[in-house]
């Protein structure tokens, strides 16, 4: 099997929220990521996916929200979240694609 389906196996999609625009500000890009990724996974699939050095990974999870739905209790699925910092200089534009 090749790498590059890994990588995008690692990265789902890029986050484009509120507060990903203001960590962009700070050279960072937020990433929706697999629950099973670690830290040095995510740095290398941004690296070897956008060709830019990070600097740092920062992950967070965030637990599903019970809702409801036609009357029927639901939840929705957990989210790894990763705030991908990048070194001076590069940069990963995510508005491109939409």
């Amino acid at each position: 099997m090749s790498a590059k389906p890994e990588h995008y196996d690692i990265i789902r999609k890029p986050l484009i929220t509120e507060k990903a625009t203001m960590a962009s500000e700070a050279n960072a890009v937020v990433f929706e990521v697999a629950m099973s990724s670690n830290k040095p996974m995510i740095k290398e699939a941004v690296e070897a996916l956008f060709g830019v050095k990070v600097k740092a990974v920062n992950t967070s999870i965030t637990k599903g929200k019970v809702k409801r739905f036609r009357g029927q209790l639901g939840t929705r699925r957990d989210v790894k979240k990763a705030y991908v910092t990048l070194e001076e200089g590069n940069t990963i534009d995510v508005s491109t694609g939409l």
